[in-house]
């Protein structure tokens, strides 16, 4: 069990465009199970530069950062680690002694996924988004070994930026063209949208991969990921993604790794 809240209590932070519940839960659960004396808020705002300089000026800890924010937070980064410097997208900020040094864990998360999941290098993978999280998705997939890929994106100027980065080709539209490995990384599916009940790909296209991986955490069970396993399709959901990569918040954070055991117990915990 944490410590009684005081004044040396270490406070940690999200900023989100629509903030939800996951990493409070998840950390503030974390922080019980090993006896931390930190808490965890979720917060949204109209002012990010004002926000980014509470963040240093009042001594918080860490603040993740989520859409729409991940991109404009690098102006005001003291130092950004390669996670993010490589990817030019920041969602984990650590604060030490004022000094802001700018992580990007869902990179990492992404990449272990990947791993974890086996989905073949050799594979044709198609991503939809051209944002921050794309461009984590897509960096690691360029790291992972993954050669043949298809940025889907309406911008092109954003689209074929980030395809041209990663060694990818551009698409504005998938069109009649087909992918073993399918990705989300927009918002489209998320709970509370305006396309929450939309597919990212055409419904042959997902009945055709092999793979489905959908980054949207809100529901866990998107209409994209629910058509996957109703046709018995390898899926990989946004719900890992925010398990894995808030793990790597935390360390970054506590400078302590819980065990696998109490990640699943927070996970579960922050999901129920």
């Amino acid at each position: 069990m944490r410590p009684p809240i005081s004044k040396d209590t270490q406070l940690c932070m999200s900023l989100s465009g629509r903030p939800g519940n996951f990493g409070t839960r998840f950390h503030n659960h974390l922080y019980d199970a090993l006896g931390l004396d930190y808490l965890y808020k979720a917060f949204t705002t109209t002012d990010l530069q004002a926000a980014i300089g509470g963040v240093r000026a009042l001594g918080i800890r860490g603040c993740a950062v989520s859409m729409p924010f991940k991109e404009d937070v690098i102006p005001m980064m003291d130092e950004m680690d390669p996670s993010a410097a490589v990817i030019e997208s920041v969602n984990t900020i650590v604060n030490d002694d004022g000094r802001l040094s700018a992580y990007n864990t869902d990179f990492i998360a992404v990449a272990k996924l990947l791993e974890q999941h086996e989905v073949p290098t050799g594979a044709t993978v198609a991503l939809r988004g051209s944002g921050g999280m794309a461009k984590a998705v897509a960096f690691a997939l360029r790291e992972g070994g993954y050669r043949s890929g298809t940025v889907v994106a309406r911008n092109e100027e954003t689209g074929r930026a980030l395809a041209d980065g990663a060694g990818f080709a551009w698409a504005a539209d998938l069109g009649d063209a087909r992918a073993d490995v399918l990705i989300n990384a927009t918002p489209v599916g998320m709970a509370g949208g305006p396309e929450a009940d939309d597919l990212p790909f055409a419904a042959e296209t997902v009945d055709a991969a092999s793979y489905v991986f959908d980054v949207v955490a809100l529901p866990p069970e998107t209409p994209m990921i629910r058509r996957a396993r109703e046709r018995g399709i390898h899926v990989i959901t946004g719900a890992e993604v925010v398990a894995l990569q808030a793990v790597e918040q935390f360390v970054l954070y506590t400078g302590q790794r819980p065990t696998d055991e109490q990640v699943a117990a927070a996970a579960e915990h922050a999901n129920g």
